[in-house]
């Protein structure tokens, strides 16, 4: 079964997000915050991650550079409420990040992930 990093400091987008893969056969760790989602990903192993752009406690492309530098290409798929493209100009180094604005529906959300599982790199997995 897959398993998936969820970041996102709104509990109720985390809980729906969650619950979309949990439905369709993915195993799901939820991080309330950057900070939170950092340990968790150095500590366990995932197949991709979802990470809100906008977090509390620090900048999403912090935390999706910090993924990347550990386990270059890893599937990222980066949500905002704002407009999602506004932060590729500033990370360049996050290539191949999917982008995905709130609100989405379910099926745009697993279409999103695929295709970043499905992008260059995405066979690596996280080790711990």
């Amino acid at each position: 079964m897959p398993r998936v990093l969820v970041i996102d400091d709104q509990k109720d987008v985390r809980a729906m997000v969650a619950i979309v893969l949990r439905v369709n056969r993915y195993d799901v760790v939820e991080a309330e915050s950057g900070a939170a989602g950092l340990r968790a990903f150095a500590e366990d192993a995932f197949d991709a991650a979802i990470v809100d752009i906008f977090l509390a406690d620090t900048s999403g492309i912090e935390v999706m550079a910090t993924i990347r530098e550990r386990v270059p290409g890893f599937p990222i798929v980066a949500i905002s409420g704002m407009t999602a493209l506004d932060f590729m100009g500033e990370a360049p180094d996050l290539a191949n990040v999917v982008c995905l604005q709130k609100p989405f529906r379910p099926n745009d959300l697993l279409r999103a992930l695929k295709a970043a599982q499905s992008q260059e790199g995405a066979a690596e997995q996280a080790a711990v």
